[in-house]
């Protein structure tokens, strides 16, 4: 009985409670959600993220070790050397160095021996990205003494490197400044514009002259070497490189003898000398005053006192003068000459009275002497460079006639010259321009004035080298180009369209200058027969004080022209006949005298 009762009452006891209803469930739905969360975050890890970390691993293993190409060397025509690479050392960090917990100890010391803040490294790296695999120049040029100090704290110094750069150097200095401009760290703003071009951050770039017109050349590939280190950063062995590009060297028309003649004539002046091949526009020298020394931009931080002399000068010693716009004067005479014979208004042999003043509506137009030089034919008025004579042509010939030949000698144009952003393309008046500004009509005054090169004409240095390469070549104007191997601008010819007629009352005029008009000074017996014309220009100084500029262009020798000179003295307060012709002479002097020591070698 006992023992029924025990299994009809006792189940209460026994009976089994766990894992029955929904606890097993639960559990087994749990741990499967769990499990495969698990796998679910494996996947995305690996599979998502996976390069991710796999970039990060590497960049902790794998370094990269960019090698900066060699910048091509610039020469002369004659092989001479005008720039070139030096290589200075630099000192380098990781970009990930300044979040480190050693960074306090060693961005104190590094701006302790640098002598910069750390504000301005940190500034560096964080430009790169924590995240970059590239090392990051924090200063170039060290001294001996910087490197000394970097060297005997390399314990404290962790992902701190030192490496040699190839940084540009300009052996001459001042002398070719503008010819050859000057590389420099690139901006903020043009490291965005050039990072599809494959540019980084330090990279140097040409920023004016040859630098910058062809610094696709003059660049170069970057190379580098793909490093594994170990965890204290130490080269464990190298896994790939590839060879740095060096950039192509270039060779110039410029002539290194006449560049350094026309520097010793200019002297002190602020103003250009230009001297070019007439047949191809071939430029042999291009002096612009003041200048300034491009290897202080080779510098990673200029001084003050450097930074108020070039970028902040009052004289503006970066603007290039050859490529600067200013009123041409009597130098356009040969263009109010050439659109009068060519208008079939005037002969060769047309003579016409000349006065002391003449008068144009309400205004008294003055002869340059006040007293006129009697009859006059286009040669003579050339010569005596006679405003009343020019006057009654630029009269008669008319506006339109005028200005359509100013344009045809390429004024009021870029002349197709490689420095693009620097060069000004002058400016022609006409109706429309006048209209628009002055809300008058052209008028028979406006002629007149631009007849003898002034009102609001302008134009440049260059474009009157351009100027009289035409007379001097036959009736072609030409391209300027300072590289020697640019076979498409050596070749390039336009004719303007001139009557031989017209070239040979040019040509007579302008040689007639020199032997019996304003530029007597270069008629001298130990040079060639010489061609040319003076021009001063009236100019205004700030606080309305006048100081004119000082004009004379031509070309040598006059019967077979082998070179084309444009001398010009801004602001020098004289005249054309005193002031730039004497400049041209000198540069002639060398150009002649050295070419005579070579028809007797």
């Amino acid at each position: 009985m006992s023992l029924l009762q025990s299994r009809l009452f006792g189940n209460n006891k026994q009976t089994r409670t766990v894992g029955r209803g929904l606890q097993s469930i639960f559990l087994i739905l749990f741990t499967l959600l769990m499990t495969n969360g698990i796998l679910a975050r494996l996947v995305y890890l690996q599979i998502a993220q996976g390069s991710t970390y796999r970039e990060r691993a590497e960049s902790n293993r794998i370094r990269l070790l960019p090698k900066q190409p060699e910048r091509g060397n610039i020469f002369d025509r004659n092989g001479k050397l005008l720039a070139t690479t030096r290589y200075p050392h630099s000192v380098y960090l990781w970009p990930m160095a300044h979040t480190k917990a050693s960074w306090s100890v060693v961005g104190r010391r590094l701006s302790k021996i640098l002598d910069m803040s750390r504000e301005e490294i940190e500034k560096k790296l964080e430009e790169a990205g924590p995240n970059s695999s590239k090392l990051v120049r924090i200063k170039r040029d060290l001294s001996l003494n910087e490197i000394t100090a970097l060297r005997e704290y390399e314990s404290e110094l962790k992902n701190v490197e030192i490496h040699t750069d190839a940084v540009r150097y300009y052996p001459h200095g001042r002398e070719f400044a503008h010819v050859l401009g000057y590389t420099r760290e690139l901006t903020a703003a043009q490291l965005r514009q050039k990072e599809g071009e494959g540019y980084r951050l330090g990279d140097v770039i040409g920023q004016m002259g040859i630098e910058k017109a062809y610094e696709k050349v003059l660049r170069g590939e970057w190379g580098g070497q793909q490093v594994e280190v170990d965890g204290k950063g130490r080269p464990l062995r190298i896994l790939g490189e590839k060879q740095a590009k060096a950039g192509k060297d270039l060779h110039l028309t410029i002539d290194w003898d006449l560049q350094m003649a026309a520097e010793k004539a200019l002297g002190d002046r602020n103003g250009t000398i230009i001297v070019m091949n007439p047949r191809n526009g071939g430029m042999l020298a291009m002096v612009s005053h003041p200048t300034f020394d491009p290897n202080v931009f080779s510098k990673q931080k200029l001084s003050q006192t450097e930074v108020q002399e070039i970028l902040q000068g009052t004289d503006h010693p970066l603007l290039n003068r050859a490529l600067r716009a200013y009123p041409p004067a009597s130098t356009f005479k040969i263009v109010t000459t050439t659109a009068a014979l060519e208008s079939g208004k005037f002969s060769p042999g047309t003579v016409l009275p000349t006065y002391g003043y003449l008068s144009f509506g309400n205004y008294r137009f003055n002869e340059w002497n006040h007293a006129g030089f009697g009859p006059l034919g286009f040669a003579g008025a050339i010569a005596m460079s006679s405003d009343t004579f020019f006057y009654q042509v630029g009269a008669r010939v008319g506006g339109p006639t005028l200005i359509e030949w100013t344009r045809k000698y390429g004024l009021g144009r870029k002349t197709g010259f490689e420095f693009t952003s620097e060069e000004s393309k002058g400016f022609v008046p006409d109706e429309a321009w006048k209209q628009k500004v002055w809300k008058m009509p052209w008028t028979v005054g406006d002629s007149v004035n631009m007849s003898i090169g002034q009102g609001a004409l302008l134009a440049t240095p260059l474009q009157v080298a351009i100027m009289f390469a035409v007379p001097a070549n036959g009736g072609y104007r030409v391209q300027p180009h300072l590289l020697q191997d640019n076979e498409q601008a050596k070749t390039w010819r336009e004719s303007v369209g001139m009557k031989p007629s017209t070239v040979n009352v040019l040509r007579e005029g302008l040689r007639k200058v020199v032997t019996e008009g304003t530029a007597k000074a270069l008629n001298v017996p130990t040079l060639p027969p010489i061609a040319g014309k003076t021009g001063t220009a009236e100019a205004w100084q700030s606080k309305g004080v006048k100081a004119n500029h000082a004009w004379f262009a031509g070309y040598a020798p006059a019967d077979n022209p082998e070179l084309v000179i444009v001398a010009f003295a801004e602001h020098s307060g004289g005249g054309g006949g005193s002031v730039a012709s004497p400049m041209a002479l000198q540069v002639m002097q060398e150009y002649f005298q050295k070419s005579k020591i070579k028809s007797h070698k």
